[in-house]
């Protein structure tokens, strides 16, 4: 949800850039555009200087103080996560679905409705402690499998390939094969 917050913002702050999005008519990046980074940063990691820097770049390159909303909307979601009491994590969630549905900004109104319908599932993290964590890893690894691969053109010798790489394998006891006595062959 951390990371659709951070679409959201950085959906606002491209729609308001001008329409060349890294400089502007003379060449020099515009101030929306360098301040980017520090505006998906936590509020909690930003330092001095990112502090400094970044009011001074919303106000020359946000006019109508959309992005400036969104940057708080999106720090409402991020406390969500970083709280640890289940009832705390709950008035907090409810308070930002409040904000985002109230805000005239689209993209902020998208973003409350897509926390409105995810709702039991992020109060379920601080509930079960249960992530998509592991489940992306191991997609990750199977991803480094496929490509290692080369393409396989039979689905059997891709499982076999990524059976290894995951953990999941378990292979049969099998019998030894006989042990074939022939002779030595001439060498001449």
């Amino acid at each position: 949800m951390v990371r659709v917050a951070n679409r959201c913002l950085d959906k606002v702050r491209r729609r308001i850039q001008p329409r060349h999005p890294r400089a502007t008519a003379d060449g020099r990046p515009t101030p929306l555009y360098k301040i980017r980074k520090l505006l998906l940063k936590g509020n909690e990691r930003l330092d001095s200087r990112g502090s400094d820097r970044m009011p001074l770049g919303l106000r020359a390159g946000d006019p109508s103080d959309e992005v400036a909303g969104a940057w708080p909307a999106k720090e409402s979601v991020r406390d969500v996560y970083l709280t640890d009491n289940p009832a705390d994590a709950a008035t907090l969630l409810d308070k930002a679905i409040v904000a985002c549905r109230r805000d005239d900004v689209p993209e902020i109104r998208s973003l409350g409705r897509t926390l409105a319908r995810w709702r039991t599932e992020i109060l379920n993290h601080h509930l079960t402690g249960a992530s998509n964590d592991p489940t992306e890893a191991l997609n990750l690894v199977i991803k480094k499998a496929k490509r290692a691969g080369h393409g396989h053109r039979r689905f059997d010798h891709y499982r076999l390939r990524c059976l290894p790489h995951t953990g999941g394998v378990t292979w049969p006891n099998r019998p030894t094969p006989p042990r074939i006595r022939t002779r030595r062959p001439l060498l001449r």
